[in-house]
C-alpha cells in the first residue's frame, strides 16, 4: 500500500506514519547499540585474554628474578635476610600497584555505546526540528 504525500494525509494517517516510523527507528537504534557493545566485548575478551597470558610469563620471570636477588644478597648477607628483604622490596611493589590500580578502576567511566548515543541524540532533535517546521 503507497503512503499518501503528506500534504494529501489525514492527521490520522501521519500519527500512523509517525508511530511506525519511531517504532521503526527505536529498533535500529537498539539494534545499533547491541552491536557496537558486541565488537567493543569482543575486542576486550581478546585483549583480557593476551593480557592473562602476559601476566602468566611475567609471573615466571618475577620468580626467576626473585630467586637471582636472593642468591646475589646471599652473597654479603645470612640467606634468610635476603630473602626477607626481596620479600618486602615485592609487597612494597605490589601494594604501590593496588593502589594505583584501585585509582584507575574508580576513575574509569562505564562502557556506552557512543555512536548510538550521538545518533540518538541527532535524531531527537531532527525530530523536534521537524515538529516546529511543521506546526509552522
Amino acid at each position: 500500500m503507497a503512503e499518501p504525500s503528506t500534504r494529501d494525509a489525514s492527521a490520522s494517517d501521519l500519527v500512523k506514519a509517525l508511530s511506525e516510523q519511531t517504532s521503526r527507528l527505536v529498533k535500529m537504534e537498539m539494534e545499533l547499540a547491541k552491536a557496537e557493545l558486541s565488537e567493543k566485548g569482543k575486542q576486550a575478551g581478546i585483549g583480557a585474554g593476551l593480557l592473562g597470558g602476559g601476566g602468566v610469563f611475567a609471573l615466571y620471570a618475577l620468580g626467576a628474578l626473585t630467586a637471582t636477588l636472593i642468591a646475589a644478597l646471599s652473597l654479603a648477607m645470612d640467606t634468610w635476610l635476603a630473602a626477607l628483604i626481596v620479600t618486602v622490596l615485592w609487597a612494597a611493589v605490589a601494594g604501590v600497584m593496588a593502589m594505583l590500580g584501585k585509582s584507575r578502576v574508580q576513575k574509569s567511566a562505564p562502557p556506552i555505546p557512543e555512536q548510538s548515543v550521538e545518533s540518538v541524540k541527532e535524531d531527537v532533535q531532527w525530530t523536534k526540528t521537524s515538529a516546529q517546521r511543521g506546526r509552522q
